[in-house]
């Protein structure tokens, strides 16, 4: 499923190393805002980092120069061997249908973001989304998941419901888990493994920046088993 505009946004997951990143994507803090129940509801921009044509970011969650890499997992002896599935995100997803939207899930990709819990949880609101109030509060927690993890479909037109980011790499902070999270990707931007393969270019997706998850390069929530932390 490519529902993101082609750009020259990329980033190679170099083998044992940091993530290569080219084509002037910008990077800036994105913050998990909560409700007055704590509940994840808004994204808030924060600290936004000056413009570089290419970058190394940390993908061992040890360095020293956080978001960048300095070198430590070349110390550490850091083993980031990729496991993440290289099938299409469609043949992985499981499907709930409902009167107006569907929501495709592929579970393995949660990042932990919590947008899909509040009112209900989203499995439960697709079977209302003939609600326009529903549907309206069902698309807003969707396409909040940062990982892509759930997506929203129009039954009309067999399309995608996604919302309009743009080309960057948010650097995820989630303040009610005190822990940093993942980097997201937003807006299309390429993942190249480090053998050579090219994963499914994809509207939101989140890659693993504490060096623990188990399904690399993307992000499997470790990051909030283990509170990390990038500051």
């Amino acid at each position: 499923m490519n529902t993101a505009r082609q750009t020259t946004a990329r980033i190679v997951v170099s083998t044992d190393g940091p993530y290569l990143v080219t084509g002037n994507i910008p990077l800036a803090k994105q913050i998990i805002g909560p409700d007055a129940q704590g509940a994840s509801e808004r994204w808030e921009e924060g600290q936004t980092f000056p413009p570089r044509p290419t970058y190394a970011l940390c993908r061992c969650g040890e360095s020293k120069t956080k978001p960048f890499c300095d070198g430590t997992h070349e110390k550490i002896g850091f083993e980031g061997a990729e496991t993440a599935s290289r099938v299409s995100y469609l043949d992985q997803a499981k499907l709930f249908d409902g009167p107006v939207l569907q929501l495709t899930d592929v579970e393995g990709l949660c990042a932990f973001a919590r947008f899909c819990d509040p009112n209900g949880q989203v499995w439960s609101q697709a079977s209302r989304t003939d609600d326009p109030a529903i549907r309206a509060m069902f698309v807003r927690q969707v396409n909040n998941c940062p990982a892509g993890r759930l997506v929203a479909w129009d039954k009309a037109t067999g399309e995608a419901v996604e919302p309009d980011l743009p080309v960057s790499i948010g650097l995820v902070e989630d303040p009610e888990q005190q822990c940093s999270g993942p980097l997201w990707l937003r807006g299309g931007i390429a993942v190249v493994s480090g053998d050579g393969f090219e994963y499914e270019i994809r509207n939101r997706a989140t890659l693993c920046r504490c060096g623990q998850s188990k399904n690399k390069p993307y992000c499997d929530g470790a990051h909030a088993a283990i509170k990390f932390r990038a500051d």
